[in-house]
């Protein structure tokens, strides 16, 4: 979409549970900031009919659509055209209009990256070590490749599930714990540490030993609820620079307006309101 942004459209977020999604809030922050009269409302849409949430979309004009879990292998499937990272993936988060095609995209690694760039990371040459082998892992490691690290390991209790992931790019390989030390960049990807209040923590509310993390390492925990988890405070103890999953959430979420709107929304009113609605709805 390019040119003047047609005024009183609608974005919606298709998933199942929806309820205590960021995503209004984040979507209807960058509208309001960016002046325009968009709305965006959340869908929970039971598994197994995505498909007749894209014909609603077709129906209705809907003009953007989040897809949130568990719908995205099957919106993938059911888009006139995927880009290269959906296809990949063969996952797809977000939907947006080609003339009357709907193209199916994958925002989450570049926002990503979007959100190492704005931390002033380099990807390029660093090793990486990420932990998890599910859907935002291999986001991950799919979009690391493609920005140019040229080691990925990949750590997950299911060796399968990681040689899995691994086969998404050359570049990756399966891991052992060690390989977390000798790593630049660290990627917590899994859910391990979600809702877990720092002072009440145990062994099992971390996604690896804090001692394999050190003084010169970026962290990034893709947890964002809380913002600072049990793993994200050990490693800045112990010297190494942490970063919250709010920054790839928002990043992915400005992404998907860009291809909506056709312009680059305001990430910063876009984060203000993610923390604010977490600080009031701390689920």
């Amino acid at each position: 979409m390019s040119g003047v942004v047609q005024s009183g459209r609608l974005a919606a977020l298709i998933g199942s549970p929806v309820r205590h999604s960021l995503s209004p809030a984040i979507h209807r922050a960058a509208f309001a900031a960016a002046g325009v009269d968009w709305s965006y409302v959340a869908f929970d849409v039971a598994p197994g009919r995505a498909a007749e949430a894209l014909a609603a979309m077709r129906v209705l004009g809907i003009a953007g659509l989040s897809v949130t879990m568990p719908h995205k292998a099957d919106v993938a499937a059911a888009v006139d055209r995927l880009e290269p990272a959906a296809r990949a993936l063969g996952s797809v988060n977000t939907v947006s209009w080609d003339g009357d095609r709907l193209v199916g995209s994958s925002t989450d690694g570049d926002g990503f990256l979007a959100a190492l760039a704005e931390a002033g990371v380099e990807v390029t040459g660093a090793r990486v070590a990420v932990i998890g082998a599910g859907g935002a892992a291999r986001s991950v490691i799919d979009a690391l490749a493609r920005a140019g690290a040229p080691d990925i390991t990949v750590l997950n209790r299911t060796a399968e599930r990681a040689a899995r992931a691994a086969a998404l790019t050359p570049a990756a390989s399966v891991g052992i714990a060690s390989d977390v030390e000798r790593a630049d960049i660290v990627v917590n990807a899994t859910s391990v540490g979600m809702g877990v209040v720092v002072g009440g923590a145990g062994p099992e509310d971390l996604p690896c030993d804090p001692a394999l993390v050190h003084a010169g390492q970026v962290v990034v925990d893709l947890v964002y609820h809380p913002l600072e988890t049990v793993w994200l405070r050990a490693a800045r103890r112990r010297g190494a620079t942490g970063m919250d999953g709010l920054g790839m959430l928002v990043h992915q979420a400005a992404l998907q307006q860009q291809r909506w709107l056709g312009v680059a929304p305001d990430t910063r009113a876009m984060r203000a309101a993610a923390e604010a609605h977490l600080a009031a709805d701390p689920h």
